[in-house]
């Protein structure tokens, strides 16, 4: 039996004058502040490295925003990155669009709005839910094979994967209201894992390394 940690770290604050839902969109890199809080982040973890702990792993999704975000938790904590498509945001039918309500009322949209507990404008919560568990479980196994028992490892994800990821880990309905999503730009969600090899679930703690850089940001639902 194995224990291990994964910290599942959202992007920070992304360029995005225009206020559309960039999705997966490429070439959306985070603002200046942003990188700020990717580096508030990479401080954080390590301390925890100073104090003792073992991290050894490090993955992020594909897309710019997390691979910048990863950038200086890779130079921090002397890791490579391994990308993991499993990470990524999910597809979405409005990314490249700015949502107002006028936008909402077009006729072509109103397909993809039929069922907002599914959702019908993108991925299901619950494929999210499924290709997030495999790759954390995958991501927590290989923190023990490079580190041994208590290893830990960082994700590099998106908000909605994440937060998706904690709502099953604590039994909790997926449909919710995206503006109580606990998971803040630069956060961190740890998942620790009695026994990676046991189909048990992991306990959750949160934390927000970079809260002194939040006022004035501005959030967008599932950024």
């Amino acid at each position: 039996m194995a224990s291990a940690t994964v910290h599942l770290l959202r992007h920070g604050e992304v360029h995005n004058p225009e206020h559309v839902v960039y999705g997966r969109l490429p070439d959306y890199h985070l603002s200046e502040k942003g990188a700020r809080m990717a580096e508030a982040a990479a401080a954080d973890l390590a301390q925890r490295v100073q104090a003792g702990d073992e991290i050894v792993y490090l993955a992020c999704s594909p897309l710019t925003r997390t691979r910048e975000t990863a950038a200086p938790v890779a130079r921090e904590l002397g890791l490579d990155v391994h990308t993991d498509e499993r990470l990524i945001e999910p597809a979405n039918h409005f990314e490249g669009l700015h949502v107002t309500p006028a936008e909402l009322a077009r006729p072509r949209h109103w397909p993809h709005l039929l069922n907002p507990l599914r959702p019908s404008w993108g991925e299901p919560y619950r494929e999210q839910v499924a290709r997030m568990a495999e790759a954390v479980r995958e991501i927590a196994r290989e923190a023990v094979r490079r580190g041994g028992d208590g290893a830990q490892a960082v994700a590099v994800s998106h908000q909605l994967p994440i937060w998706l990821t904690r709502l099953s880990a604590e039994g909790r309905p997926l449909p919710h209201d995206p503006r109580r999503r606990e998971c803040n730009l630069a956060s961190l969600t740890s998942l620790t894992f009695r026994d990676v090899d046991a189909a048990e679930v992991p306990t959750v703690s949160y934390r927000e390394p970079a809260a002194h850089l939040y006022p004035g940001v501005n959030q967008l639902p599932g950024s």
